[in-house]
């Protein structure tokens, strides 16, 4: 019996070959999604036909900052990058806080209409993107914001999206006897919110700065129909200025200004996540 129970193995347990195959695919996966910043780095280092190099180059080269030197030539690409770090912060700050709230009204107070109102904005998520386009661009003219930071911030201060995600995180994770407590022991509204959801609702707050902070950054259709000035350029148009068919395009400059565009971001989303890791670990709290 004893000798059964030693060889019996358990229901989670792959194996040696198990692993080893489980590991590999980790392996290849990371590979793949690896390789295309890897190529981009590499034909950003070498000239202009690495691009049609057969079989394709994966060596890097010597002439990146011959490359990015072309880029500062015919781009503003410092006060782009710059543009984009201001706007996507302040409509992540102005998202995560304004998303937080609502999120919690609507997990955590009885009022009028409540699931009337939370499906209105839920419906929101249905609607294209392309459809409300005309409208706020009437919208922004109207205000006279057209070629400014405004119209970029202000209609992006606040989404369906992070409404829904905060709301369920908070159903499931803030007790209501917690908050209960709270108002026992005499606090308002907005200090229980402050000093006791807050700090548990913290990794579900990173999480959604993050994917707000990536999908501003990387927004380049509504940057490209409100802004007319080169000195309001937001990193993805200025990118896109360096798509010129004058001379042939020239990949190696191309690729030297997005890989540096991207690094950026690479920056950001570390962070937050080591943010998010810790959070997960600490912040958990049993009602």
């Amino acid at each position: 019996m004893s000798t059964l129970r030693m060889f019996r193995k358990k229901p989670d347990d792959l194996g040696f070959f198990g692993k080893l195959g489980f590991y590999l695919l980790l392996i290849l996966g990371a590979l793949v999604s690896i390789f295309p910043f890897y190529w981009m780095f590499v034909v950003g280092t070498n000239d202009k036909g690495a691009v049609f190099h057969v079989p394709p180059l994966l060596t890097i080269g010597d002439q990146f900052f011959e490359n990015f030197k072309r880029v500062l030539d015919k781009s503003d690409f410092f006060q782009a990058l710059g543009n984009s770090l201001f706007v996507s912060s302040m409509v992540t700050v102005s998202v995560v806080f304004f998303c937080t709230l609502a999120g919690y009204a609507f997990a955590k107070y009885e009022f009028p209409g409540k699931n009337v109102l939370f499906v209105f904005v839920i419906a929101t998520l249905i609607v294209p993107q392309q459809l409300g386009v005309l409208p706020t661009y009437v919208i922004m003219a109207k205000l006279h914001w057209i070629d400014s930071f405004k119209a970029l911030i202000v209609p992006a201060m606040v989404n369906a999206f992070g409404i829904f995600w905060m709301r369920q995180y908070i159903s499931s994770a803030v007790p209501t006897e917690l908050i209960e407590a709270g108002r026992i022991d005499g606090g308002g509204h907005f200090r229980i919110f402050w000093r006791i959801a807050v700090p548990v609702i913290t990794p579900a707050m990173a999480t959604l700065g993050i994917l707000n902070f990536m999908t501003v950054w990387n927004d380049f259709f509504w940057p490209l129909v409100v802004l007319k000035n080169k000195e309001h350029f937001t990193i993805q148009i200025a990118l896109q200025q360096l798509f010129t068919t004058r001379d042939g395009l020239d990949y190696g400059m191309i690729m030297s200004a997005t890989f540096t565009a991207t690094l950026p971001l690479l920056v950001v989303f570390l962070l937050f996540s080591r943010w998010v890791i810790a959070g997960l670990t600490s912040g958990a709290i049993k009602s």
